[in-house]
C-alpha cells in the first residue's frame, strides 16, 4: 500500500480510538485538500528533506510525502506511534518518525537536518510554537525556509510593522533574520477539536547574508531593554544599556518609544552597543 492508498484520517483514528489532548496543544487538521494546499505553498522540491513536528496523525504528513519529499516528524505523543508507523511502511523510507520533544532534539538529528540543509513545515502546538520559531532562528539548526502554522494572534505579531501594539521583540528578530509573510488563514472550524482561535500559515525565508551571532546577541539584548518597557522612550528604557547617549551614537530619537523604533534603528542600536567600549 502506498500512501496515497492508506485510509481517510478521521477513519484511521477512530479505528484506534485517538482524541486530541489539549494540554498538549493539539487541534488535528483532518481536510488532506487543506494539508496539500500548505505543502504547495511551501514548495518544497522531490527529494527534499523536511522538519515536521507535532504530526499528530499524520495529514501534513501524508501531504509532504506526497509531494515527493522525506520527512523526519518529530511526535511527544506516544498513542500515534502505530498511526505514525503505516505511514512510515507506506512510504517505502522516506518517512522517519523521532519520539520526543522537538525543543530537545538529539544532536545527530539536529547534524542530519544541518547536513541535508532541510525546511521546516509544520502545523505547530499552539503551546510551544514561539518557543520552537525562536529556537530555530538563533539556535543551532538554521533551517532556510520555514514554512509553520500559529494562532492568527501569534502570526500578526511575527509580521507585525513598526508603529503598532503587535510589533514586538519576535517581531524583530523573526523580520532581521527572515522575510516573513502570512500565507493563508484558517479558521478554528478546519480543526478537530476545534480551537478557540483561527490561524495563520506563515511562510520564513532566510535574510543572506544572516547578520554575524555578535549582532543578533547584541540586537536581543537592546530588544528585550526597550520592549521590557515599551511605554517610556528610549532615553529610559535603554538606560542601564547607555540610554540617550547610545541612542545618539546610533543616530536613533532617544524620544522614541520602542514600538516606533524601526528595525534599521534597532540594528544601529545593536551595532552602537557592540562598539560601546571602543
Amino acid at each position: 500500500m502506498n500512501v496515497e492508498h492508506l485510509p481517510p484520517l478521521g477513519k484511521s483514528l477512530s479505528a484506534v480510538g485517538l482524541t486530541a489532548r489539549r494540554r498538549l496543544g493539539q487541534h488535528f487538521l483532518l481536510d488532506l485538500n487543506i494539508c496539500r494546499k500548505i505543502v504547495r505553498l511551501a514548495d518544497p522540491r522531490p527529494g527534499e528533506l523536511v522538519l515536521e513536528v507535532g504530526p499528530g496523525p499524520g495529514g501534513l504528513t501524508r501531504a509532504l510525502l506526497e509531494a515527493g519529499a522525506r520527512v523526519i516528524a518529530v511526535e511527544k505523543d506516544a498513542r500515534f506511534a502505530p498511526l505514525l508507523a503505516d505511514l512510515a511502511t507506506a512510504a517505502a523510507g522516506r518517512l522517519t518518525v523521532v519520539g520526543g520533544d522537538a525543543l530537545d532534539l538529539d544532536e545527530s538529528v539536529l547534524a542530519e537536518l544541518e547536513e541535508d540543509k532541510a525546511q521546516v513545515i509544520a502545523n505547530l502546538p499552539y503551546n510551544v510554537g514561539s518557543a520552537l520559531l525562536l529556537r530555530w532562528l538563533i539556535g543551532p539548526f538554521r533551517p532556510h525556509s520555514m514554512t509553520l502554522m500559529f494562532q492568527r494572534e501569534l502570526a500578526g505579531r511575527i509580521v507585525a510593522p513598526p508603529g503598532g501594539s503587535d510589533y514586538g521583540r519576535l517581531s524583530l528578530i523573526a523580520q532581521v533574520l527572515c522575510e516573513t509573510k502570512i500565507l493563508m488563514e484558517l479558521p478554528a472550524r478546519a480543526f478537530t477539536p476545534p480551537p478557540k482561535v483561527d490561524s495563520s500559515v506563515t511562510h520564513f525565508r532566510a535574510r543572506t547574508p544572516r547578520p554575524g551571532d555578535e549582532l543578533v546577541e547584541a540586537l536581543q539584548i537592546v530588544g528585550r531593554a526597550a520592549f521590557g518597557q515599551r511605554r517610556k522612550m528610549l532615553r529610559s528604557s535603554l538606560q542601564a544599556l547607555g540610554g540617550e547617549s547610545l541612542c545618539l551614537r546610533a543616530g536613533v530619537d532617544p524620544a522614541l518609544r520602542a514600538q516606533n523604533v524601526p528595525i534599521e534603528g534597532y540594528l544601529s542600536l545593536a551595532e552602537a552597543w557592540l562598539r560601546r567600549s571602543i
